[in-house]
Order: structure tokens, then C-alpha cells, then sequence
């Protein structure tokens, strides 16, 4: 069988190379490993296989898809039969979606309350105390992992007091949509403004935002350009975003020349840049 350059195989079944990293990337965006997202598609579009059947299928060892698979059953997206030798099934795409932002809500919910009681338990332990100059000290830190660079970006949002600014590619949108990333600037009392490629396929995760705040990126801009500036005195830039969760990487500072040269960047593709409306052909 001839595979052409942009189909994949999954055990005899060829799949849209594009269409299948879209989804990997979602799926890694809600947590999962991009191994787990690829057995969960397999499963989900296959139906109910063996773990033998899915390792082959996949091309992921043996004693690796049992520990895969083990993790998506902990999350509650794939179940085991009763029966000899086991078969393995995944739930439909919107329940395992439904159940993924019920449990990741849950938990962003149980480290809300945590919060304020990690707090005061700090403040009760006597340390040095930082000066102003340590505050004002410019720093740099390497963000290395989805974990930390989601978590440093709602830190960036939630602390923002005037505004924010956002560069990215329609794959980070996508990934800042499920993150919830969207949802918490309209939360926020602040002015901020988005800069992205937009087409038909995306289009939907803009609907509900003030149309003023969005900008349609040009499409000779880099993809790999993402970065977040907040209120002046942050910015976060991506240094490798390339699907992986783990591989993420990216950099914060609130060094003000490079502060400085991001928002002169972002400052002046904004001005040279029509609304945000998408021709439906596109």
C-alpha cells in the first residue's frame, strides 16, 4: 500500500497527517502524553482492540502500551472488559473531553482553596525578607514542560491589572482555547489584545470576544512566534512549541529591553493589521 506524504498509518488504517496532529495537540493541551492521545485516537476511531492489537497498530512496545493505557484509565477516557484476552475501548470524544475539564476544574478548584491556607502557613515560618531591590532586580527563568508554561501563563493573566497582549499561531490558540487561557482574559477586568492567523477551522474559538480586541495575523509571519506581554513589566516568549507537552519550553523576564522589544513588535503588526473577519471560503 502507497502512504501518501500527508496520510499516516494506523494499524491497516491511513489518517490525515494535519488532521490527526490537530487532535494529538487538543489532547495534549487537556494533559495527556502525545503517546496517550495516540492510542486514545486509535481506540476511539478503531473501536475495541487488545493491548497487543493496539501495540502493534500504534508501534509503541508492549510493556509501554499497558502503562498507557493504564494512565487513560485512570483518567476515565478508555475502559477493560471481563472477557479473555481483555479489549480495550475509549469513550466518545465529548464525553472523554466533558470528563477531562470536569476533573482538571476539579483539581484547579482544589488548589484555589489550598491557596490562601499554604499562605499562612508560609508567613508563620520566619525567613529573610525580601527589599525592594530584589523586587525591582530584573530575572529570566527557563520554563521547561506544559505544566509550567500553562501555569506561569494564568499566573501572568490572573495578576494582570491593566492589560494583556497576545502573539501566537492558530495551534497555539487552539491549545490557549482548551487551556482556558480565553476564558480567564474575559474574566479579568483588562483591556487585551490578540494577534493570530484565523480560518474557518479556528474561527469558533473567537465567537465570544469582543471582535475589537482580535486581529487577523498574516499568514508570512513565522508559526513558531508565540509570546504574552502583560501590563509591560512581564513577557513570556516560546522557545520550542512543538505539540509534545514535555518538550514545551519557553522563557519569562521582566527585563524591560526585552519587555520593550516584544511590545514594539506586537505594537507594530497590530497597527498594520485588518479586523479579525474570516472569509468563510477560506
Amino acid at each position: 500500500m502507497v502512504i501518501m506524504a500527508n496520510t499516516m498509518q494506523l494499524g491497516n488504517f491511513p489518517v490525515d497527517k494535519a488532521n490527526y496532529e490537530e487532535i494529538r495537540d487538543a489532547l495534549v493541551g487537556f494533559g495527556l502524553t502525545p503517546n496517550q492521545s495516540k492510542v486514545f485516537f486509535y481506540l476511539g476511531k478503531i473501536g475495541a482492540k487488545t493491548a497487543s492489537d493496539i501495540a502493534k497498530a500504534v508501534n509503541i512496545p508492549r510493556s509501554e502500551t499497558y502503562h498507557l493505557l493504564t494512565a487513560l484509565q485512570n483518567k476515565g477516557i478508555v475502559e477493560a472488559s471481563f472477557q479473555h484476552p481483555i479489549q480495550f475501548t475509549a469513550l466518545s470524544i465529548k464525553k472523554a473531553v466533558n470528563l477531562l475539564i470536569s476533573t482538571e476544574t476539579e483539581r484547579l478548584n482544589k488548589l484555589k482553596k489550598s491557596g490562601p491556607v499554604l499562605e499562612e502557613i508560609w508567613e508563620k515560618i520566619p525567613g529573610a525578607e525580601s527589599t525592594e531591590e530584589d523586587e525591582s532586580e530584573e530575572k529570566f527563568k527557563v520554563l521547561q514542560g506544559g505544566n509550567q508554561v500553562n501555569s506561569k501563563i494564568f499566573d501572568m493573566i490572573l495578576n494582570a491589572k491593566k492589560e494583556c497582549r497576545i502573539l501566537g499561531s492558530e495551534k497555539d490558540f487552539m491549545k490557549f482555547y482548551h487551556a482556558n487561557f480565553l476564558d480567564a482574559l474575559e474574566e479579568r477586568d483588562i483591556d487585551y489584545k490578540l494577534l493570530t492567523p484565523i480560518s474557518k477551522k479556528s474561527k469558533y474559538i473567537f465567537e465570544d470576544i469582543d471582535q475589537s480586541k482580535i486581529k487577523k495575523l498574516c499568514s508570512s509571519v513565522k508559526e513558531n512566534l508565540c509570546f504574552l506581554i502583560k501590563d509591560d513589566d512581564e513577557v513570556l516568549f516560546f522557545i520550542k512549541n512543538e505539540g509534545n507537552n514535555k518538550e514545551m519550553r519557553a522563557i519569562w523576564t521582566n527585563s524591560e529591553t526585552i519587555i520593550y522589544s516584544k511590545a514594539l513588535l506586537f505594537n507594530s503588526i497590530w497597527s498594520k493589521t485588518d479586523s479579525a473577519e474570516v472569509d468563510d471560503n477560506e
